[in-house]
């Protein structure tokens, strides 16, 4: 029995004397913690930046169609849309590397020989694919390039190539109900 209270009042002891250390250390951590917190000032909200710094999400309604009609033409367009998607952003990505291999070039008759030959490439490699698509598949590709680069697709051609070329590539498009001229509205 005295030999338990021994061995608790040597507990008690190294408690003792460790507990003002660790209460002063967590003193410290807090008062230096406090000092480094920055806050965000929105509309007169101060928030605290010791939070993670998330990408913004928006979050839509649910759609409400007036007839099942309008439902089935949005879910047409939007499987069209994620079919034509990937190449509107793989168009986006070829015309960027383009550009900073083209601007590279000293002169005209190397840029649109490069030119050339990146279009050859690039129909040998998606010509199939793309012959397989709809007219409204087309109408959708277009309207996403000039969406993903700023520019349209008679633009891109006319600076990439020569406006004759564009000109004509415009024409045939034509006979599909497709103008290379159409740019993206989003209210549409």
């Amino acid at each position: 029995m005295i030999l338990a209270a021994i061995i608790d009042m040597k507990y008690l002891i190294y408690f003792f004397l460790l507990f003002p250390i660790l209460n002063f250390a967590q003193v410290d951590a807090y008062e230096q913690d406090a000092t480094e917190v920055q806050y965000i000032i929105i509309e007169g909200d101060s928030i605290p930046r010791e939070t993670i710094d998330l990408e913004e999400v928006i979050l839509l309604h649910k759609l409400n169609f007036d007839s099942k009609q309008d439902q089935r033409r949005y879910y047409i367009l939007r499987r069209k849309t994620l079919k034509v998607y990937p190449y509107a952003k793989l168009a986006s990505e070829r015309l960027d590397s383009l550009t900073q291999r083209i601007g590279s070039l000293e002169s005209k008759r190397k840029q649109r020989q490069y030119a050339r030959r990146v279009q050859q490439y690039i129909e040998e490699e998606f010509s199939g694919e793309l012959k397989k698509l709809t007219r409204t598949e087309g109408q959708i590709l277009i309207k996403l390039i000039h969406r993903q680069t700023g520019k349209t697709t008679f633009e891109l051609i006319k600076t990439l190539r020569n406006g004759w070329r564009a000109f004509w590539f415009n024409n045939t498009a034509s006979l599909f109900d497709i103008s290379l001229k159409r740019e993206f509205d989003p209210n549409m």
